[in-house]
């Protein structure tokens, strides 16, 4: 297998050489380090390795340089390996440049001239960047392989799953592979089998299921033990954090996900406003770190799991798991989320998985490219998905109900969608149909007070405001009228809600009306939909866990 590339450009041969050897030095085991002398062979270089589809992982450049500085091959990277990893080299002077950077290349980092020692202040960084890389790159041959129909939403499942919990696999599609075809004759399988999941081992299973996968890669899907201080519902931002701090305070933890880890914000192609990641996070990267951490200090984790059932017996709440199997907890926090909200227009439904995506389907990027697509809705994460479908798509259009996008998305979002010249938003705009056989070819899009339109459309990503995922839960805890869970003083201060808090001491600020019983993030009436406030009230959780525990 290749080893990735690290690319070094400078135009002082002094730097170049010293940068080459501290590189080759820390790196070399692991990368494959190449150094060029200047933009101009850079950009050449560039090109040299996407025709071969040698694996980039970081591209080193210099700003000063020149006929091509250092930006416009951070930007040509980009373009061409938009996985890649991009960081500039500059003077104490181009700072100012370097961080305009940060929007025009999409840039990683920036380290200053000069960065002895190495030790300190360019390895550390440059191992965090590789680290984040290594999370979303896939080996050309390693690992599982998957064969099925591109438009198939039972392969766009698997591959959705195996994506969320970072296991390498390779896609072959049926139609277009070569390969593809010769694999699945050596199974014994054949095309209406479709989806098939190959094994290192050769095992190859037909339409297999998401536990069984998780079985067969000895992921953990049942817990370990009878009896927990504190069980966790929901492994987004808040359930993660709420594992970590359980599990960093002595608490003995499980952490429950029917999913995968990171909820939506684990499918946020680049988050910006989280405090601590200047350049941006994108949520893979910050749910993998989250789960490392958790793990390493202690914190049991089982999925794809699913809690259908939860009652209180003796004070203990006893959890019911899909498969049956029961799980007792002195305390348990109600991490579960939202899901996005369905769009109720023709062909959505049936095209669901096969062009038309609830969320940021970045397993399907790839088919934009060089295609138009279009995304419903004015959010943050909408505005997170345009920007990153802006790499592959030839063009991007936004679908607005409302005038602009300031009523719902942060600043720095739409400043960047404004400066990127392939998208564009169509405000006061509904989608009313979408169009296609076994695929998404079009959209019928229709503005205020004008007639319907069709165009062409290769995906369609639906984000249209969310759902609490309460529903199995709200016949114990109090929820309000659209299925948010209600804690705290919410439970005492209206008459209505009083009379089911039964005990002399008012509820903590995040138990609901179950004592013992906590919720936080998105599923919380009242909570703030943000990764910083989520991964705050997970954290906050704790704190109350362990007050009720000491009564």
């Amino acid at each position: 297998m290749k080893k990735p590339i690290i690319l070094c450009v400078d135009d002082d041969p002094q730097v170049l050489a010293s940068v080459a050897n501290d590189l080759r030095r820390e790196f070399r085991r692991d990368y494959r380090i190449l150094s060029v002398n200047s933009g101009l062979a850079a950009l050449t270089t560039l090109d040299e390795l996407r025709a071969r589809a040698e694996p980039l992982a970081l591209v080193l450049a210099d700003q000063r340089m020149p006929e091509v500085e250092g930006v416009e091959v951070l930007a040509h990277a980009r373009q061409l390996f938009p996985d890649a990893k991009r960081a500039l080299l500059t003077a104490y002077a181009d700072t100012t440049a370097a961080i305009k950077a940060i929007n025009s290349a999409q840039l990683d980092y920036y380290f200053l001239k000069p960065w002895d020692p190495p030790e300190q202040l360019l390895y550390p960084a440059l191992h965090d960047l590789l680290t984040s890389w290594q999370v979303t790159y896939r080996p050309q041959f390693e690992g599982l392989r998957l064969i099925g129909f591109q438009w198939s939403p039972r392969s766009h499942e698997l591959k959705d799953f195996l994506s969320g919990y970072l296991v390498s696999y390779q896609w072959l599609d049926f139609e277009k592979d070569k390969e593809a075809h010769t694999l699945l004759t050596t199974t014994g399988f054949q095309p209406d089998d479709l989806p098939v999941l190959l094994y290192a081992d050769g095992q190859a299973v037909a339409q297999p299921d998401k536990h069984d996968i998780a079985r067969q890669l000895g992921l953990p899907v049942a817990a370990q033990q009878e009896l927990y201080d504190v069980v966790v519902i929901g492994a987004g931002p808040a359930g993660l954090a709420a594992a970590v701090y359980g599990a960093s305070e002595g608490l003995k933890t499980l952490l429950i996900e029917r999913q995968s880890f990171g909820g939506q914000a684990g499918s946020s192609s680049r988050i910006e406003n989280y405090l601590g990641f200047p350049t941006g996070v994108s949520g893979a990267e910050l749910t993998y770190r989250a789960w490392t951490q958790a793990t390493r200090l202690g914190a049991e984790l089982i999925a794809p799991q699913e809690v259908i059932a939860l009652r209180v017996q003796d004070g203990y709440k006893v959890l019911t798991l899909k498969d049956n199997a029961q799980v007792r907890a002195k305390a348990v926090v109600l991490t579960t989320g939202v899901s996005y909200r369905t769009l109720d227009a023709p062909g959505l439904d049936r095209l669901s998985g096969s062009g038309v995506y609830y969320g940021s389907a970045r397993t399907e990027a790839h088919i934009c490219k060089d295609q138009p697509v279009y995304i419903i809705g004015g959010g943050n994460s909408a505005g997170q998905s345009a920007m990153y479908l802006s790499t592959y798509a030839s063009r991007v259009f936004i679908v607005i109900r409302g005038e602009s996008l300031a009523a719902s998305m942060s600043a720095y979002l739409i400043e960047q969608i404004a400066q990127t010249p392939n998208i564009e938003v169509l405000p006061t705009t509904e989608v009313r149909e979408a169009c296609g056989g076994q695929s998404l070819e079009a959209v019928v899009i229709q503005r205020e007070g004008q007639a319907p339109e069709k165009h062409p459309a290769r995906a369609l990503f639906v984000f249209i405001g969310a759902k609490p995922s309460t529903g199995w839960i709200c016949d114990l805890a109090l929820c309000d009228a659209k299925g948010y869970l209600l804690t705290g003083r919410d439970l005492v201060a209206d008459p209505r809600y009083a009379a089911h808090w039964k005990l002399p001491r008012e509820p903590y600020l995040l138990e609901t009306c179950v004592p013992g019983l906590f919720a936080a993030g998105d599923g919380r009436a009242g909570a703030m939909a943000r990764v910083a406030s989520a991964v705050g009230e997970g954290s906050m959780a704790i704190k109350f866990v362990h007050e009720y525990l000491s009564e």
